[in-house]
Order: C-alpha cells, then sequence, then structure tokens
C-alpha cells in the first residue's frame, strides 16, 4: 500500500520505511513520543480544523479522570458543539467547574468542549473500543452542574432567562446558571448579545457576558446599561431645550437693542 509509506526524515536511518499509522503524536524534548489521538478525528467546527485527540489528550491530564472520549455532536442543524465524556476514577468526585477552567487554561478557547458529561462507564464495541456512537446525547441532568435553582423575578432576568432557553435548548433557566456551562460558545454568545439589543435596545459589548456569565449578573449589568442610556437620552434634550432658549433670549436683547439705536 504505497500510500501510506513514507519517505524518512533526518531522524530515521538511510534506507528505513516509515507506515503512516494515521496517529497523532509529538516528539518531546527527550525524545519520547506523546500520543494525542487520531489524525481521521480531525473536524472543523464554526470555521476552526480540530483535532479531537488533541483534546482528549488535555483532558486526560485533569487528575480523577478514568476515561474519556470526545466528539462533535450536530443535534440541531449548523449547530455543531464539542462534547466531552468522561468516566472519574472510583472515589472521584469531578467538579465541572474546575475542569472546564482547567481545559480553558490548556486550549484555545473554540476547542474547549461546549459541553462536560459524566457517565459510569463507557458504551463498547465488540471489539471493546469505546463506541462513539452509542454515546448518550447530552440532557439538562448531565449538563448543568448541581445548584439550586433561582427563578427570574424582574422583567429584564425574565426575558434573558428565556432567550437562552431558546438559544441553547435548556428548558429551565435560571439565575445562578452560566452562559457557558449550560453549553454556549463564543459563536452563540454573539447571538444572545444581537437578541439582547434587539429586545432591549442596548448595545452590550460580548465581553461583558465572558465577565458576566450567570444569568443574574448579566441582568444586572445590562439594567445598569438601561438606566444610563436613559438618562443619556433625557440630558441632550434638556441641552437642545437651554440653548434654543439662549438662542431666542440673545435674538430678543439684539432686536431691543436695535430699536433703541
Amino acid at each position: 500500500i504505497p500510500n501510506h509509506f513514507l519517505t524518512p526524515g533526518e531522524r530515521q536511518r538511510a534506507g528505513a520505511r516509515l507506515y503512516r499509522t494515521g496517529d497523532l503524536v509529538k516528539y518531546l524534548p527527550n525524545g519520547d513520543i506523546e500520543f494525542l489521538g487520531r489524525i481521521d478525528h480531525q473536524v472543523k467546527v464554526r470555521g476552526f480544523r480540530i483535532e479531537l485527540g488533541e483534546i482528549e489528550a488535555r483532558l486526560r491530564q485533569f487528575p480523577g479522570l478514568q476515561d474519556s472520549v470526545v466528539i462533535v455532536r450536530e443535534d440541531a442543524p449548523g449547530d455543531k458543539r464539542i462534547i466531552a465524556y468522561f468516566v472519574p476514577e472510583s472515589g472521584a468526585e469531578i467538579d465541572l467547574g474546575q475542569l472546564r477552567s482547567f481545559m480553558r487554561e490548556v486550549l484555545p478557547e473554540y476547542m474547549v468542549p461546549s459541553f462536560f458529561v459524566q457517565l459510569e462507564a463507557m458504551p463498547l464495541t465488540p471489539a471493546n473500543k469505546i463506541d462513539r456512537k452509542a454515546l448518550p446525547a447530552p440532557d439538562a441532568s448531565t449538563l448543568i452542574p448541581t445548584r439550586e435553582y433561582i427563578p427570574p423575578n424582574t422583567e429584564t432576568e425574565v426575558k434573558l432567562t428565556a432567550m437562552i432557553s431558546e438559544l441553547l435548548h435548556i428548558e429551565q433557566v435560571g439565575l445562578a446558571d452560566n452562559f457557558f456551562e449550560l453549553g454556549g460558545h463564543s459563536l452563540l454568545a454573539t447571538q444572545f448579545i444581537s437578541r439582547v439589543r434587539d429586545a432591549f435596545g442596548v448595545e452590550m459589548p460580548l465581553r461583558a457576558l465572558f465577565e458576566h456569565p450567570t444569568v443574574g449578573e448579566f441582568a444586572l449589568q445590562l439594567d445598569i446599561e438601561r438606566a444610563k442610556g436613559e438618562k443619556t437620552a433625557a440630558r441632550p434634550a434638556i441641552k437642545r431645550r437651554d440653548r434654543s432658549a439662549r438662542r431666542a433670549k440673545r435674538s430678543d436683547l439684539g432686536m431691543d437693542r436695535d430699536n433703541h439705536a
């Protein structure tokens, strides 16, 4: 199979033949080779070409994980998301917030999984390999970190929770829920900010969502910006009236001087 063989590089002896295995690896400074995954698991998500094996390699570095695998799902047309499945070691309790933070430290944002799903065991094929096609679709019970549900109260909170619920396909969204922990990513964040602008007439910067990712925090910042906008809109009107009055007064004074002359 000629296409599966390569011309040796400088590290190999002359006359040697190399077989293209399809494995994704990298040389370490000490000469060892670190296995990262399979090249045939390369995918394109939101315009970025991603090696799922590289994400899996970083995921395996997090303490307390017995097994892990990363796939891309497209449960809604055009909405591809990176999903990380893992099985914890016996007795280990995995904090999803810490796991997500760790992955953000070692990977660029576009490679951080949208969802982290904990399983009791990986589904296997008859050949005893992970059956990627049998991995379950994420649902609320596996996606959302356990926390007390805090319902929305204000008009702003009600509208925001409804927006996020529709955008992320999550049935129940509370004030303590984090946009990104619910499966949001940079593209969805842009869509969310656009919907906020249309619904509230306020141009919120995208960074506001990254700095205040929970619904309650973002609602508070949105209300602050709305209040600023209302004050700014009222102030020019007063100034315009003042200027018009001053111009009219100057005009009257000018006419009076002309009459006296």
